[in-house]
């Protein structure tokens, strides 16, 4: 991958080290900037409350309450987390420019946001983001690092 300029990920592992570690499928989109078929990954429909991570790294992006229905083929979100979750660069590939969306702990690819297309969300901005860049961790699971007790509904109530 080709650096950020101006930006240096927190998290460095020579691309021999994102290999050992990743799927040869998750190498391709995270490190290579692939993209993976659309309506394919496991993401596009999940309407579970929760926190999307980077494959990669496990830095949180996304929240579930910024992601819409954008019937694009891809997760979409509204907003990245507060902060600098994400960085941006700009993609010349495939004869038309983009804005590529990148982690900002370990720069791996998760996908393209674009703006300006008339969906009715606060931003006007759409996060397109490949399934296999990120794990979604539900929100009963992100308080403790664990599931919840069976019965439990994530809320503080049980039943």
């Amino acid at each position: 991958m080709e650096p950020v300029i101006g930006a240096t990920p927190k998290i460095v592992k020579s691309e021999q080290e994102w290999r050992e570690q990743l799927s040869p499928q998750e190498y391709a989109v995270l490190r290579q900037a692939g993209t993976e078929a659309a309506w394919t990954g496991e993401y596009v429909n999940t309407k579970t409350v929760g926190v999307y991570q980077c494959r990669a790294c496990g830095s949180e992006l996304f929240r579930s309450d910024t992601k819409f229905e954008s019937h694009c083929g891809w997760p979409s979100f509204y907003s990245p987390l507060a902060g600098d979750s994400v960085v941006l660069r700009e993609d010349r590939t495939h004869g038309m420019t983009r804005t590529e969306v990148l982690c900002a702990a370990c720069h791996s690819h998760l996908g393209h946001v674009f703006e300006g297309e008339g969906y009715d969300t606060p931003t006007d901005q759409r996060f397109c983001i490949n399934s296999i860049s990120v794990r979604m961790v539900p929100a009963d699971e992100t308080a403790t690092g664990a599931p919840a007790p069976a019965g439990h509904d994530g809320r503080g109530a049980s039943g």
